[in-house]
């Protein structure tokens, strides 16, 4: 029985699926939205909120811990400038996850993972989808 298993393993080894999710979250907090298998989306959205709720509190504990996890320079000063400050006001959901159907190779399921609060991705979406229907 898995009572009390709350990890989704994905078919790795911890190590690799810690450093797949680290990188993941890297990803998102680079490019503000990732296309992904849904699993993987899944995997990835309590672990990039946490790192959000590290970047609120924004003491140098808070920025250790992020580094210690995301092993990137880079997106953790992202985080604490960029993405942290515009989620200050919310308690909570800080990403959103877009189911888009499956892929062609294998039929696996395929998400966008992205922010919430990130107009330009929003605008992004609107644009594409605009273009598809012409």
């Amino acid at each position: 029985m898995r009572h009390r298993k709350k990890t989704v393993k994905l078919g790795r080894s911890t190590a690799h699926r810690d450093a797949l999710l680290a990188n993941q979250v890297c990803s998102l907090i680079e490019h503000k939205r990732i296309k992904t298998t849904l699993a993987k989306a899944k995997a990835v959205r309590p672990l990039a909120e946490k790192m959000v709720t590290l970047g609120k509190r924004g003491d140098l504990h808070a920025r250790r811990v992020a580094a210690g996890y995301l092993g990137q320079k880079d997106a953790v000063k992202k985080l604490f400038a960029e993405i942290a400050p515009r989620a200050a006001t919310r308690k909570g959901g800080y990403t959103r996850i877009i189911k888009l159907g499956q892929r062609l190779s294998d039929a696996a399921p395929m998400a966008y993972i992205e922010w919430v609060d990130n107009e330009a991705v929003i605008e992004d979406t609107v644009v594409e989808a605009a273009e598809t229907k012409n």
